[in-house]
């Protein structure tokens, strides 16, 4: 069995080793030492990444896997085997999912001390950290339970591990999501979470830093919940900060009050695009007004409406007023040569999907619908799409 120096002491950034075994597997290599502070995926943390150096070289340690006591390193080369080696953690990211993993264990503490509701599931990524809890928070019970987590962070409580034995297990209260076999690892933060857990943990609840809940939805009867801490809650913050200044100088308000700002931005898009609707309207009736003028002698021909911009309601208004007006077919088209166009087409008259789909096959559209009235898209110039249409609208 390995030797494992995270348990000893979680702050180890490098360490001593033998190696017992190296070899291949797939595109990795396999390396066991004797001892390691590298920490394996489990208790929902993924693995410890780092480096391995040796007499002549080093290899990148990629995975960190645990199997009946022994701790697997996944690396990019070979290491010899019997050699000494020095094993170098990528602390950074160590130090902060420890953050990470104690503040969860605040939150989940406190959402199991006020609410009753167990964690259910834990994810920790390396940018998203997840807890499912079997009910439902309201954002005033998140906002209570974040506070109160933040208190804690500011009172630096030692974080205790204890082994206890079965017997002394008895007189100890706290949460676990599965049954464990064998010694059990509890983690302790008094006044706040008792959990069994087998991963690494800071030392004082100061070296958190901020604990911030970034985010809840509905999950499976339950919720679930997103959070950030230290490092990554600043970092966070920071492209939030960012963001709120850019849009305060794009609409020239204080970034307290870009909310509102946005809100009155929102009310004026709405209200033009009622005006547009509205200018659009009146565009197609003055479009058929025109065409039935044109139209008293011609009651077969086609009746076409090109522009370059038009929304599918006005499209659609064109061609149900324009089948009253002709037998040939009509349509509406926006877009232009280069890009294609979007369609819409109909007839009172006509075979309308035998129009279609030949005028798909010669245009490389694609669409459909039910008579009287289709729809699609297609690519090809003005000039010989009306020509097709014109063809069609003729009465044989």
């Amino acid at each position: 069995m390995t030797e494992k120096l995270f348990y000893r002491d979680s702050c180890i950034r490098e360490f001593d080793a033998h190696v017992l075994s190296c070899g291949k597997k797939g595109g990795f290599y396999q390396v066991v030492l004797d001892r390691t502070a590298f920490f394996p995926e489990g208790g929902g943390q993924s693995a410890d990444t780092g480096a391995i150096f040796f007499e002549g070289g080093s290899v990148k340690v990629l995975d960190v896997q645990e199997t009946e006591g022994t701790v697997v390193h996944y690396t990019d080369g070979e290491v010899p085997q019997g050699a000494a080696v020095k094993g170098e953690l990528d602390f950074e990211e160590r130090f902060s999912k420890m953050q990470q993993h104690t503040g969860e264990h605040i939150i989940s503490g406190l959402v199991n001390q006020y609410f009753g509701y167990r964690n259910v599931g834990f994810h920790l990524g390396k940018e998203a950290v997840t807890m499912d809890y079997d009910g439902t928070l309201t954002e005033d019970d998140l906002r209570k339970i974040e506070a109160e987590a933040n208190h804690a962070v500011a009172e630096n409580i030692p974080v205790k591990v204890l082994y206890p034995t079965r017997e002394e297990l008895e007189s100890i209260t706290y949460r676990s999501k599965i049954e464990i076999e064998g010694q059990i690892r509890i983690v302790q933060i008094p006044g706040y979470d008792s959990c069994a857990c087998c991963a690494p943990h800071v030392k004082e609840t100061g070296s958190i830093g901020l604990i911030k809940i970034t985010g809840a939805i509905h999950y499976k009867g339950g919720m679930r919940v997103s959070m950030l801490c230290g490092f990554r809650a600043l970092a966070d913050y920071n492209r939030k900060e960012a963001n709120v200044q850019k849009i305060s100088t794009l609409l020239s308000v204080k970034q307290e009050d870009t909310a509102e700002a946005v809100n009155r931005l929102l009310e004026e898009i709405s209200g033009c695009k009622e005006k547009i609707k509205r200018l659009q309207l009146q565009y197609v009736e003055g479009c058929l007004e025109a065409a039935g003028r044109e139209q008293d002698q011609k009651k077969d021909t086609a009746l076409l409406l090109f522009e370059d911009e038009l929304d599918p309601a006005a499209m659609r208004n064109f061609v149900n007023g324009a089948m009253k007006l002709t037998e040939g077919i009509c349509g509406a088209f926006v877009g232009n040569d280069r890009k294609g166009y979007r369609y819409v087409l109909g007839t009172s008259g006509r075979d309308i999907l035998a129009a279609g789909r030949e005028l798909n096959q010669v245009f490389a559209g694609k669409g459909g619908g039910r008579p009287p009235m289709i729809q699609g898209s297609l690519t090809r110039n003005k000039e010989d799409i009306e020509k097709f249409i014109r063809c069609w609208g003729k009465v044989e």
